[in-house]
């Protein structure tokens, strides 16, 4: 490095953070205003790949389907680091009376996928001011198609995004803590999210003769309450596990038992070995209760995206350098959550760790949860990811 410091560099380099303020909030509201469902979230990648190649980045497109990365090569050799960002949105209407409200009927960014992706962006195009100080390489990873099963982060890794970094890391924007907060925390800190769907086949018959039929709303219904067992009594109660039944659609009429029923659910559980137990006992349970109904049964089970997993020396780290640079006050704990996150793909490959933002402020628009149709976020949470990315990135790669 020259003469400067790197405390004199990283202090020029958050000026140049704040001045592109302005023009961030506008990347980020077009995206807001054009958004794309998971895996058709062309324009968007096209959107992205323009500002990457006007910054000056290699950039490689159409990885695992609509993700790409920019790559950041320094000037010097050394350590690669991946920062990644999702840019799918949801099939959600949006219900804000904001000027950057959403153009598309029925399609959402509800989530702050716009933010992250926007957050993203304006790392790599600071950064790359500044390659004659990076010691190694950065990887910019767009994903596409966080929020649908199975996901972009598979593919993309299957596509060798992956092979040549050293560490990867990733951040969410969260609109249960103040803008200004980040929350750092190791082991596991999401769930792994899987779904099942199950028919039951009986036999139809009038309502008023039940004993010539076999009524698959009665054996759904045994088998919706022997589910809800399977945590309470299955489990050891220390370990972490949902079981919940979201679908039951069975029936035409009042007076006609129905002969199939379909029921539809979600596991969320922390381990491999509670995560393996839970089917297990979903699969005994419906064997075991359309057997004795005289019914017939079908299992439909999608294993998801695995647990969340940070690892403990990367996070731990990225926890000193963020009490260094935000203070030890903003640093809070990231509380584990049964909601799912692809990025564990990421980190089943690589070491590093995922951390969330602070996004809300007094203003009751930006309270509404994630995935609400009012979801908004103080897009000063920007600026915080981006900081927090050059920070990691001025451990690695500044000397």
């Amino acid at each position: 490095m020259s003469a400067i410091t790197q405390k004199e560099l990283l202090t020029t380099i958050y000026e140049e953070i704040d001045q592109g303020f302005d023009e961030i909030v506008a990347w980020r509201r077009y995206l807001h205003e054009h958004p794309e469902l998971s895996f058709e979230e062309y324009e968007t990648a096209k959107f992205i790949a323009e500002k990457l190649e006007s910054f000056g980045l290699e950039v490689k497109k159409g990885i695992g389907g609509n993700g790409l990365i920019g790559i950041l090569k320094g000037d010097q050799a050394g350590k690669t680091i991946a920062l990644r960002a999702d840019f799918d949105a949801l099939p959600i209407t949006d219900l804000k009376e904001v000027a950057y409200k959403s153009q598309k009927d029925g399609v959402m960014h509800a989530c702050g996928h716009d933010g992250h992706t926007t957050a993203l962006l304006a790392t790599a195009k600071t950064l790359s001011h500044y390659r004659e100080h990076l010691h190694g390489n950065i990887i910019f990873i767009f994903q596409h198609a966080e929020e649908k099963p199975p996901g972009g982060a598979k593919f993309m890794i299957a596509e060798d995004v992956l092979k040549d970094v050293d560490y990867v890391f990733g951040a969410h924007l969260d609109s249960g803590s103040p803008v200004g907060k980040v929350s750092v925390g190791d082991g596991f800190k999401m769930a792994a999210v899987d779904k099942f769907a199950i028919k039951i086949q009986g036999l139809g018959g009038h309502g008023a003769k039940p004993q010539q039929s076999i009524d698959s709303i009665v054996v759904g219904s045994e088998i919706v309450g022997a589910l809800q067992k399977i945590v309470s009594r299955r489990l050891n109660p220390f370990d972490a596990a949902v079981v919940t039944v979201g679908v039951f659609h069975a029936g035409s009429a009042f007076n006609i038992i129905a002969d199939s029923a379909i029921i539809e659910g979600t596991v969320r559980t922390m381990t491999d070995e509670v995560r393996n137990k839970v089917k297990e006992e979903i699969y005994s349970i419906v064997k075991g209760v359309t057997e004795s109904a005289h019914a017939t049964y079908e299992i439909d089970y999608l294993h998801g995206y695995p647990a969340l997993y940070n690892h403990p020396t990367e996070t731990e780290l990225v926890k000193e350098l963020f009490e260094v640079e935000f203070g030890t006050e903003s640093v809070i704990e990231f509380e584990p959550s049964m909601g799912g996150e692809d990025f564990a793909y990421f980190l089943n490959e690589k070491p590093g760790t995922y951390f969330k933002a602070g996004s809300r402020n007094d203003d009751e628009r930006t309270h509404f949860a994630h995935h609400h149709p009012k979801f908004d976020f103080d897009e000063r949470a920007l600026l915080t990811i981006e900081k927090a990315f050059v920070k990691i990135v001025s451990h690695y790669l500044f000397k």
